[in-house]
């Protein structure tokens, strides 16, 4: 969710360490954009580094977008989310059928690289954003950045929350509090705001900066419960 880019580039690599209070860096974020064409493909990775590693039993994490380009914006096609820690896999892959506008699940689990649970369901929402294609395409989505105010949008990937996402910009008075927490500079601030569970914040808010390129250059989710801030910061 703390990625986002202009779209007229055809290749991005940016990198992200990401530190979790009193512990230190936990972990690194990759992410990949690259278009071809009409068409596009987002791919982000992320693993537990140091401490974090051992503690997760070497958690990675991987999100794949691929779709199409209309007008400027990215439409997704297919959204696969894959986890593995120890000898577990998770995977889940979306496919979004536009003319139907209808999305289906794919879900599978797996231990030893056997199969213990799968599942084949369809949403009951749809949209033509997933998770990662919604932050690449807030640039052109928020016309306005300086007004203040909530966007409810939807977003394949945030069914727990039925597809919702909002996003919060702030208004001139709260800037200061942004600054603070994110550092200055000639940024593009917001708030998206998290429904999952392992967020358990007092406010469940993620921070963003965003530079004049369209990429985030920090993110913080504030007061975690006893261990403090979840600091992302770019570092390439």
């Amino acid at each position: 969710m703390i990625f986002s880019t202009l779209i007229h580039a055809k290749v991005l690599d940016v990198r992200y360490k990401v530190s979790f209070g009193i512990f230190g860096q936990m972990g690194i974020a990759n992410a990949h954009m690259e278009t071809k064409g009409n068409t596009y493909t987002i791919d982000i990775g992320m693993k537990a580094t140091g401490m974090a590693k051992a503690l997760s039993q070497n958690r990675k994490e991987r999100h794949i977008s691929k779709g199409h380009i209309v007008k400027g914006m990215f439409v997704s096609d297919t959204y696969r989310v894959v986890k593995t820690y120890g000898n577990k896999h998770i995977e889940k892959i979306y496919h979004i059928d536009h003319k139907k506008k209808r999305v289906k699940k794919d879900y599978v689990k797996k231990k030893k690289g056997k199969i213990t649970g799968e599942e084949h369901t369809v949403l009951d929402f749809y949209s033509k954003n997933d998770l990662l294609t919604l932050y690449f395409n807030l640039p052109k989505m928020i016309k306005d950045k300086s007004k203040s105010g909530i966007y409810k949008l939807r977003a394949v990937g945030a069914e727990r929350q039925k597809g919702l996402v909002k996003i919060k910009i702030p208004a001139s008075k709260e800037i200061e509090v942004y600054k603070r927490t994110l550092g200055k500079g000639d940024y593009w601030y917001m708030t998206a705001i998290i429904y999952q569970k392992i967020f358990s914040s007092n406010k469940g808010e993620l921070m963003l900066a965003v530079g004049k390129d369209g990429i985030t250059q920090k993110a913080v989710l504030k007061d975690l419960i006893m261990f403090g801030d979840l600091v992302s910061e770019r570092i390439k």
